[in-house]
């Protein structure tokens, strides 16, 4: 029996190449979160390996390397850029006599600190007590002392362990309940509007893109906005008038990581049900990034995992300004704007979001118009060759 180590705000970073082809960026995009949660990272210890190690995760040797530099560095906790199994963080903290934190634990921290609204604190706590779920083995702190007695719920002889599962079922379905609550409450928000015909934006991208410096240069909202990843959690909406179209809701999403974990995907559910329900995504992307192409390819894996792979999507190169380019856009093979190019920093290409906001509302306006005109065979015809 153990107790678990306290935390700090120091940290050794550990990394293991296993061969993937986006390792280095891995790595300094693991330092960025390290930061980003408030923390100093002292030193890194890298190392190489066929495939992960059953007790350590990185190997006796390695590990003792870590001990080492821990304790020289006076480092508080060992961040791993992987996810450890239960085991593997009971062990390596028995060893390293320090907090150890691993990806998924790491960003689900972050997402702690910066959740504002009370949906946002709802979701954090269910992605992480799911996670703390798997983390309930026999070794942790008092989680195997024996419990009994008149009154006890468990019964007599029933372990802590099992008393604390107990509870974290009982507070994971309540949650789920609040949750579904919020998310018919903004169903009934999301029809009204249908019916209006008030088009629906959502901005996604890549976390760090720009997606909330575009939001606030097109609302002239004052939404927080930081060169850090996950600076903003929590969805925000704004009506948006354009004389062209009316009014629209434009909604500003959480951003996405490679490698984020899939009980923060399932719990954001609700607040990324914006990005599925909307009429048009507008992906921003930060152009000047060299990781470009492979951070569009991460969106459009998590788009796809939530079921808003079908929703329009147009491009959004920001900060050309960073690469000396003008703004502009490009179309597709049916006359459709595909990529725009603009600089929400400067506001250069802002009439080319709006312009792609005009003509798509434009299309839904004659879609419509002509489902009305068609009989239903005839709509459902239609809509197969549409797709």
């Amino acid at each position: 029996m153990f107790d678990r180590p306290d935390g700090g705000k120091t940290a050794v970073l550990v990394s293991q190449d296993f061969g993937e082809a986006d390792y280095a960026e891995s790595l300094q995009e693991l330092r960025q979160l390290v930061i980003s949660a408030g923390m100093e990272v002292k030193a890194t210890v890298e190392g190489r390996r066929p495939k992960p190690d059953a007790k350590y995760f990185i190997g006796s040797g390695k590990a003792e390397e870590l001990a080492q530099t821990i304790k020289s560095c006076e480092a508080g906790i060992a961040v791993f850029n992987h996810d450890l199994s239960p085991s593997q963080q009971r062990n390596l903290e028995q060893l390293l006599a320090c907090r150890v934190v691993d990806r998924t634990g790491l960003i689900l921290d972050i997402f702690a600190l910066r959740a504002q609204s009370h949906e946002g604190k709802l979701q954090v706590e269910l992605a992480m007590l799911e996670h703390l779920s798997t983390r309930l083995v026999k070794g942790w702190t008092h989680l195997e002392r024996q419990k009994g007695g008149i009154g006890m719920r468990g019964g007599p002889g029933e372990t802590q362990l099992e008393l604390d599962r107990r509870m974290l079922r009982v507070r994971i379905k309540a949650l789920r309940e609040k949750l579904d609550k919020l998310k018919k409450t903004r169903g009934l928000q999301r029809r009204a509007r249908q019916r209006s015909q008030v088009l629906s934006v959502s901005l996604v991208g890549y976390t760090n893109a720009g997606k909330s410096t575009l939001f606030n240069r097109l609302t002239q909202s004052g939404v927080y906005a930081a060169d850090q990843l996950f600076a903003t959690l929590d969805t925000t909406s704004r009506k948006l008038f354009i004389p062209e179209c009316g009014p629209v809701v434009l909604s500003d999403t959480v951003g996405f990581i490679k490698h984020l974990p899939h009980a923060l995907v399932e719990a954001f559910g609700a607040t990324l049900e914006e990005a599925v329900q909307a009429d048009l995504l507008l992906h921003v992307v930060d152009v000047a990034s060299p990781n470009r192409d492979e951070q569009i390819a991460q969106v459009n894996l998590v788009l796809n995992e939530i079921g808003a792979a079908d929703v329009r999507q147009v491009l959004v190169l920001n900060q050309v300004d960073r690469l000396g380019m003008e703004p502009g856009l490009e179309r597709d093979e049916y006359g459709r704007i595909r990529t725009i190019r603009v600089s929400a920093k400067t506001g250069a290409g802002m009439d080319l979001v709006k312009q792609v906001m005009i003509e798509h509302h434009q299309a839904m306006l004659k879609k419509t118009a002509a489902a009305q005109a068609l009989s239903p065979d005839e709509t459902a015809l239609a809509l197969q060759i549409e797709q």
